[in-house]
């Protein structure tokens, strides 16, 4: 028995109490090959104690590289399950995204074949059957808090794709974790059909509830339940650096002046954050800022909400995750649970990210890209145009439908010889995640800038002249102008661009270990 019940106590399904097995008693359903779907979302309420028992037995047979699988998971897991997995050879294609250093490894060498989605289309585009061939998964494995009578499921801290997991799998196993309080009524389940049936989510304030707090599944399908006490390894937490508080007082700033122009209320709009240290820092200021009455419609619910709740100014919080820290953020939320549970609602991701209640409640979009160009293309995804860092996640859901849309970065970053050495402004994005359609501002710790009513040219001088690093804007200016100058002769000068050197900062970066040009003559020496 845990601190918080016996798995006889979780599971109210009694018939299912005789399936229950270890962990490694499991493994005999799993072949190579096999397409499998995991619950989790971030590193939360993802499956542990059966990919764990998977990765020993490979590990304990010298199996790698021979008992590979096809993971389909809402969106990264815990670094003891799938970077694990990646180490040992046992992951062939992973979608949608992944967090994990050998993980990232095995994509970018070519041994992990990894398709990348907007994380609300990947949830619908799976229910449709795009990703095999049959349409069908062989199994699934979640994590929940609690089985009904009726055999629902009550999942733990997310809720990503199980509610398309439950159909699309032939078997399901079941973990269920009783090492940490059940999470029973914190989600809001909405099974989806497929078209021309779909349903409207009729969700007009971020706390609406159009569901029920579980996940209906067929008893039948069930081949093994197993008792867990893991927690999730959570996400490291992102402390907060001068260059992160300056872009969140720009931020600040530029919600105070919005709400003078009347384009804001006073308790602004429901706010969607991405992770990071800027994510941070932006609604660390927030707890400390003007605003109250605030509302939160985002993906993952990052440590710093629990100080907005602190603060006494955020009302409620609807999210797929809770994407806090192992350490202190969940035990911080299991110490104070009656102060944050009925403010939260967790919703399953094609509901969480769909662009229906994003553009109906008006969302505030706040994301972090590797770089934007001069235009506002934006990088999310892949640095210098080829290696993978971890996916789109679901930024692409929020900016193309919010409110106002915004993305937010250092405008350098340093290499190992200059501590200068990176623009995050560049003259053209070397890949382009989100286009210069989806995005009205653009901030640095340099400046915010709005480019809302701007044309291309406009667009390009208000960047450079705002976001642009000191010692980065003459050069981006002179490349500016001469790409205007020459494109505008041609009478090509929409969106001027010069294809023989827009790169020459990247390919400087790779043969010299900076961005910082001294021209932009096309030399065989770049740095001459």
């Amino acid at each position: 028995m845990s601190d918080f019940g016996t798995l006889e106590s979780r599971v109210r399904r009694k018939s299912l109490l005789k399936k229950v097995v270890k962990a490694e008693d499991t493994i005999e359903h799993f072949k190579s090959g096999m397409n499998l779907m995991w619950s989790g979302f971030t590193p939360a309420g993802y499956p542990k104690e059966v990919p764990i028992a998977l990765a020993d037995h490979v590990e304990k047979n010298n199996l790698q590289g021979k008992l590979k699988f096809n993971l389909f998971i809402g969106a990264s897991v815990g670094a003891e399950t799938e970077d694990r997995w990646a180490t040992l050879d046992m992951i062939d294609r992973r979608w949608p995204y992944q967090t994990g250093k050998n993980i990232a490894k095995g994509i970018n060498e070519g041994r992990i074949r990894m398709g990348d989605k907007h994380l609300g289309l990947f949830a619908q585009d799976a229910g449709y059957g795009f990703y095999t061939e049959n349409g069908r998964y062989d199994i699934g494995i979640i994590e929940v808090s609690a089985i009904n009578e009726d055999c629902g499921l009550a999942l733990t801290t997310s809720c990503g794709i199980v509610a398309e997991t439950i159909n699309l799998c032939d078997k399901i196993i079941i973990e269920v974790n009783t090492g940490q309080p059940s999470f029973e009524g914190m989600h809001d389940i909405f099974m989806q059909y497929k078209p021309p049936r779909r349903q409207p989510f009729l969700i007009t304030k971020a706390d609406d509830r159009i569901g029920t707090s579980y996940v209906p599944c067929d008893p039948d399908k069930i081949v093994a339940v197993v008792e867990s006490k893991r927690r999730d390894k959570g996400r490291a937490f992102s402390e907060m650096d001068d260059t992160s508080e300056a872009i969140a007082d720009h931020i600040l700033d530029f919600f105070a002046h919005e709400v003078k122009m009347g384009r804001l209320p006073e308790n602004l709009l429901p706010l969607q954050s991405g992770v990071g240290s800027i994510a941070n820092a932006v609604v660390g200021g927030l707890a400390k800022g003007p605003f109250s009455n605030l509302t939160v419609y985002t993906e993952v619910l990052q440590d710093t909400m629990l100080d907005l709740f602190d603060s006494g100014k955020l009302n409620c919080a609807s999210a797929c995750s809770l994407s806090l820290s192992e350490d202190p953020g969940f035990p911080r939320f299991f110490d104070n649970w009656e102060k944050y549970f009925d403010k939260i609602v967790l919703r399953p991701l094609s509901i969480s990210n769909a662009p229906e209640p994003i553009r109906r409640l008006g969302c505030i979009a706040m994301n972090t890209p590797v770089e934007f160009d001069m235009y506002a293309h934006a990088n999310s995804t892949l640095v210098g145009g080829t290696r993978m860092i971890n996916g789109l996640g679901g930024s692409g859901d929020f900016l193309r439908n919010g409110y106002l849309k915004i993305m937010h970065t250092p405008s350098v970053r340093p290499t190992k010889t200059d501590p200068l050495g990176i623009t995050c402004v560049v003259p053209k994005a070397p890949h382009i995640d989100h286009t210069e359609h989806d995005l009205d501002c653009v901030v640095t710790e340099q400046g915010l800038a709005d480019l809302r009513g701007l044309a291309p040219k406009d667009r390009a001088l208000k960047i450079i002249n705002t976001c642009a690093h000191p010692e980065y804007r003459p050069i981006l200016l002179d490349y500016f102008e001469r790409a205007k100058k020459e494109c505008l002769s041609k009478g090509i000068g929409h969106e001027p661009q010069l294809f023989d050197r827009c790169f020459k900062m990247q390919q400087n970066l790779a043969t010299n270990g900076t961005m910082r040009i001294k021209n932009w003559d096309i030399n065989i020496d770049l740095c001459e």
